[in-house]
């Protein structure tokens, strides 16, 4: 499956949950485009990999076409992770009540400062999670099966982390490093650079102010 339609399917999700509660039975691939603002024809070629081709001038229906997307995005199981570096960012992802509805759940979070390991971070509701040392992680990710990491640190220590998160069996990084990691064949990174994205928000608005 594409990388683009990948990255598209979440927002398909999203929408046809919308769609769901509100009793609606059939969608339109037009009415999708329109949510997610690609073409109807991307719509239909993104939705055949996932294995729903839909019915002409009928749609496809909104609750079958659901489960596929929940099904191709891996949600129909539980997925657990750990988040390295419980600055800012990582304390706010430690404590994001999205993973849930997503089948995502934060099971680990580590750091090396010493006034951090043994706190706690999260909600009553969905439960606490404790801050580690660092030491703790490759044991702890081998122990609970840990197949995705988040790397929260500052970009000096990302390579590291990388290392311990992949040796250790991880196979999936989202990386908020804002460094480029080096990292085993089979191993998907994917970066995040927040302050590049705001950039080109800039740039976009100062174009903006131009017209």
């Amino acid at each position: 499956m594409p990388d683009a339609t990948i990255a598209r399917l979440p927002q398909y999700l999203r929408c046809l949950s919308q769609l769901e509660n509100t009793g609606a039975q059939t969608v339109h691939s037009a009415d999708l485009a329109g949510h997610v603002g690609v073409s109807g024809a991307v719509v239909r070629r993104d939705l055949s990999y996932v294995g729903s081709y839909g019915t002409r001038g009928v749609g496809y229906p909104v609750a079958q076409l659901r489960q596929k997307v929940i099904t191709a995005l891996g949600l129909a199981t539980e997925h657990r992770l750990v988040v390295v570096g419980i600055g800012h960012m990582g304390r706010a992802l430690a404590g994001y009540s999205g993973f849930a509805e997503r089948e995502l759940r934060v099971v680990g979070l580590f750091d090396i400062d010493p006034d951090l390991i043994g706190t706690k971070i999260g909600e009553a509701s969905t439960g606490m999670v404790e801050i580690q040392p660092l030491t703790d992680l490759a044991a702890f990710v081998a122990d609970h099966e840990v197949r995705i990491g988040v790397i929260a640190t500052p970009a000096a220590s990302a390579q590291a982390v990388a290392d311990l998160l992949t040796s250790a069996g991880v196979t999936s990084i989202l990386n908020l490093s804002a460094t480029h990691l080096a990292v085993p064949e089979g191993v998907v990174v994917r970066p995040v650079d927040l302050a590049t994205e705001i950039q080109i928000l800039a740039v976009h608005a100062a174009q903006q102010e131009v017209r």
